[in-house]
């Protein structure tokens, strides 16, 4: 007969990293939806910020320029 091992308790830190990971991979798409929102974000803020970019967007694009 073979003895029946009890499983060992994982640690706090241990079952805390299982339970990020579960939610990242749980939530993945919406993570990275999120970071797409946000690069895009802070690129056209970026842009505008730039006052020849800002003149272009104002008077409708490049067709406008004189």
């Amino acid at each position: 007969m073979r003895r029946q091992v009890a499983p060992k308790a994982e640690s706090l830190l241990t079952r805390a990293v299982n339970k990020v990971f579960a939610f990242v991979r749980f939530a993945e798409f919406e993570i990275l939806f999120v970071l797409f929102i946000l690069i895009v974000y802070i690129i056209f803020k970026d842009i505008t910020s730039r006052p020849e970019y800002n003149q272009m967007l104002v008077k409708g694009g490049i067709a406008f320029r004189h």
